[in-house]
């Protein structure tokens, strides 16, 4: 365990330049991040999780047609003076909120070049101190406070944290993978190796890194040095497998495994599915939306039971 007192993160960095493509032609004009999940753009609930670990300074790391971001995140008075006039106090008081969540700041990723470059174009902003960085596509519920935790490891063993899921061994080519060990808390392993996107058969583990991360600001100088790799792009799991095969480059590496409830915007079906958990959680929407729900799946299923009995039955008259 490190006994060298390890600064208070205060700063959040929240990377947000990728096109959207998965998603077009929605995200032609419309940044992925502003995408509804209910009533809220999936970003918002992002920030809303940095504030409530206690993280008010939030980095975006924007690219070109991103400003609607900014805007979300701003003042609109022309609408709040309306919705004053109306005397709306309930839709005043959503609006205002985005406004008021945090000290926002911006900075843009000219060039597209990976999760890597991204992180270290908040090295001015983020300066010689550690911080977090929350990936827009994953959605923590907040019933299952991940980043307060990994900030609670981080303070008892410095260096660098990060979220790990365990997920189906087939599907670990999806993600940057991680080779662990145990410690002695059930629920942390220490890292001792990471490959980006590894074929499942040469996969270390199934722990997948989920977009979590907590860093020692030493991170800035590995990414400096580290080389394009998977894709052409400066890639994170690269530089933290850097940090974790040599200490000497910033400290340890931990991971903080996840059990909870995550929701993955950043694939169609999943956003889909990530809407309708949370629809049916909220106390205004759920009651009425999960009869909906339910009649809704009884009906396609008699539907697709009755096609199915004609289907076996044969054409009329044979």
């Amino acid at each position: 365990m490190n006994n060298t007192p390890t600064p208070r993160v205060r700063k959040a960095v929240i990377p947000a330049a990728g096109l959207g493509t998965r998603f077009l032609p929605a995200t032609k004009a419309t940044p992925k991040e502003m995408l509804p999940v209910v009533d809220k753009p999936a970003i918002q609930y992002v920030v809303e999780e940095a504030v409530s670990a206690g993280l008010s300074d939030v980095l975006m790391i924007t690219g070109r047609n991103k400003r609607p971001l900014e805007d979300h995140f701003d003042r609109n008075y022309e609408l709040e003076e309306a919705l004053t006039r109306k005397g709306d106090e309930e839709r005043l008081a959503r609006v205002q909120e985005s406004s008021e969540l945090a000290t926002m700041h911006y900075v843009r990723q000219g060039d597209p070049r990976g999760l890597g470059h991204a992180v270290l174009c908040a090295a001015p902003h983020v300066g010689d101190e550690p911080f977090a960085v929350l990936l827009g596509d994953d959605l923590i519920d907040p019933r299952d406070p991940l980043l307060a935790r990994m900030l609670e490891v981080l303070g008892e063993s410095g260096g660098s944290v990060v979220a790990l899921m365990e997920v189906d061994p087939a599907q670990i080519h999806l993600y940057g993978c991680a080779a662990v060990e145990p410690t002695g808390d059930a629920d942390v392993v220490r890292i001792t190796g990471l490959v980006e996107k590894p074929d499942p058969a040469e996969a270390p583990s199934n722990y997948a890194i989920i977009g979590r991360y907590v860093l020692d600001p030493a991170v800035f100088d590995v990414l400096r040095g580290t080389e394009p790799g998977r894709g052409g792009e400066i890639q994170l799991t690269d530089a933290l497998q850097k940090m974790a095969a040599d200490e000497r480059l910033g400290g340890p590496v931990h991971g903080v495994v996840f059990k909870g409830r995550r929701y993955d915007t950043g694939d169609r079906g999943d956003y889909l599915r990530a809407i309708v958990r949370l629809a049916c959680e909220r106390e205004d929407l759920g009651p009425d939306f999960r009869a909906w729900l339910k009649g809704f799946v009884a009906e396609t299923e008699a539907t697709a039971q009755a096609a199915a009995t004609a289907e076996a039955a044969g054409p009329a008259g044979i």
